[in-house]
């Protein structure tokens, strides 16, 4: 089902300025003006420029007046939209169905691709704040229809609308929020109809004649009974491949057969140029311009095309051809130069260290789980437990850094200590008994402790005074990692660290 994302950049042209000239600093007011007729008229204002009261509209001689130090500077549509289209070729990283939606806005289809980002709030909430980053004040909204999500951006008051639920979240919005003319806009507010919900509930023949077929279209498009098409942008740099069909085509086995032509000659363009895929965009073109999108990446550089064309395997089970696909694009939205370095793994028939490629291994993972998902973990030079390791890329470079063998420490450290009752019959043992979880755990064999020190020299960021590890073991035979966070007989308290294998 279609997720739209609209982005929404409400001081945009302030923005550009700003990021374009470097100046003048965000804290003093900045606007933007538009010469109509004999008017010089303000045409955008940032932050500051709003809080001391300034609007789009305002003369400028009206915001002089009221504002002493204000910078002032002409309009540029031009490179306003110029901008906006490079943003959003940026914004391709998140999906490869973007479109531009000028003068203020972008559309990012993320049906394909909001799991690569851990699902839809943590994508929307990376973009903006990378925005945010970058100087560009951002608001955004997800939906099932474009102009849903347009609506919601600017004047409501959910980042998310769930699926299915447009119609109760739109029908409190104002009827701007349908993109419609102000004058449409104006008319419709004389008759004392100003949210969504109340255009809706009118019958479509008379304001059909009154306000004409925009409207109605409008609403449909809003509530997704009218399909709006999103024009995928794709930058003329930009490595791809089109493949159009003198028939529409809907087979699984005929869109394979498109994929792995598109892949090899894909791969054929990228080899004079020394350069490997990783990250591959394929978008079917649907009669209906319902283009459906889906997105794979690789672990490192490759332009092995029957490997890239496994990864969509399992995707394309899931494609609705609709009433048959018109074209094809595969887009490598991300390519880096080949490299030769491999990592070495334990080649356990012989015995022997050997050169083996875990990259398509990795990527088949990645595809099928998330590509977050798939990592291995890394030694750091520290003796606290929960600091000694970190999540790095599959392939990422090996550091040659190890753990100490003269410390045993458990498979599964958990992620934070967990609380138990326990009880040690003298100070500095290990307890008898502890209860974890509700259950009970009767001591039978123990070892410790082992001393652990905080590190004072990273200036008290959450660390500890001491804690004193024990080693111990239940009458059931499990293994665990426990530690007291005082010396004895000064209120210690036990915590659960780890559990050995």
């Amino acid at each position: 089902m279609r997720r739209v994302v609209s982005l929404y950049l409400p001081t945009w042209p302030t923005d550009r300025i700003r990021r374009h000239g470097g100046k003048p600093p965000s804290d003093e007011p900045l606007v933007t003006v538009e010469t109509q007729g004999s008017r010089r008229l303000i045409g955008a204002v940032d932050p500051a420029a709003q809080a001391l009261g300034l609007r789009v509209g305002q003369t400028v001689a009206h915001g002089q007046a009221l504002v002493a130090n204000l910078h002032v500077v002409e309009a540029v549509p031009e490179q306003d939209e110029a901008a906006l289209i490079e943003l959003a070729r940026w914004c391709i990283g998140y999906s490869p169905v973007v479109s531009p939606c000028p003068p203020d806005g972008i559309w990012i289809d993320i049906a394909g691709s909001s799991a690569l980002f851990g699902g839809e709030e943590k994508l929307v909430a990376d973009l903006v704040q990378r925005l945010a980053s970058q100087g560009i004040h951002a608001m955004a909204s997800i939906a099932d229809t474009p102009g849903a999500a347009w609506a919601m951006a600017r004047y409501g008051h959910r980042t998310i609308v769930p699926r299915g639920e447009i119609m109760g979240a739109v029908e409190g919005l104002p009827v701007a929020g349908l993109r419609l003319p102000s004058l449409i806009v104006e008319g419709l507010s004389r008759l004392g109809i100003d949210r969504i919900g109340q255009l809706a509930a009118m019958p479509r023949a008379p304001m059909t004649r009154r306000f004409g077929k925009d409207v109605g279209l409008r609403l449909d498009q809003v509530y997704g009974h009218a399909f709006e098409p999103l024009n995928p942008l794709v930058p003329k740099e930009t490595p791809s491949r089109r493949l159009a069909f003198a028939e529409p085509i809907g087979q699984l086995d005929d869109l394979k057969h498109v994929l792995n032509r598109l892949t090899a000659s894909l791969c054929q363009d990228l080899a004079p140029q020394d350069l490997g895929v990783r990250c591959l965009d394929l978008i079917f073109e649907r009669i209906d311009r319902r283009n459906v999108a889906l997105r794979v990446g690789t672990a490192k550089a490759t332009r092995d095309a029957r490997h890239l064309a496994k990864l969509f395997d399992e995707r394309l089970q899931l494609v609705d051809p609709g009433f048959g696909i018109e074209a094809a694009i595969l887009v490598a939205s991300k390519v880096e130069p080949l490299s030769a370095h491999q990592v070495e793994a334990q080649d356990f028939r012989s015995g022997e260290a050997t050169a083996i490629d875990l990259s398509r291994l990795v990527d088949r993972l990645g595809a099928r789980l998330g590509p977050r998902r798939v990592y291995r973990l890394q030694p750091v030079e520290s003796h606290v437990p929960e600091r000694s390791v970190k999540k790095v890329p599959a392939l990422a470079p090996l550091t040659g850094q190890t753990w100490s063998d003269t410390l045993p420490r458990p498979s599964r450290l958990l992620e934070h200590p967990e609380l138990v009752t326990a009880t040690a019959l003298l100070p500095d043992h290990p307890p008898a008994f502890f209860i974890w979880r509700r259950v009970r755990h009767r001591v039978i064999k123990a070892d410790g402790p082992e001393r652990i020190t905080g590190e004072w020299w990273r200036g008290g960021q959450g660390d500890f005074a001491l804690r004193d590890y024990y080693r111990v073991e239940d009458e059931t035979g499990a293994r665990f990692w426990l530690f007291r966070d005082a010396p004895a007989g000064q209120s210690a308290r036990w915590w659960l660290h780890g559990i050995f294998a």
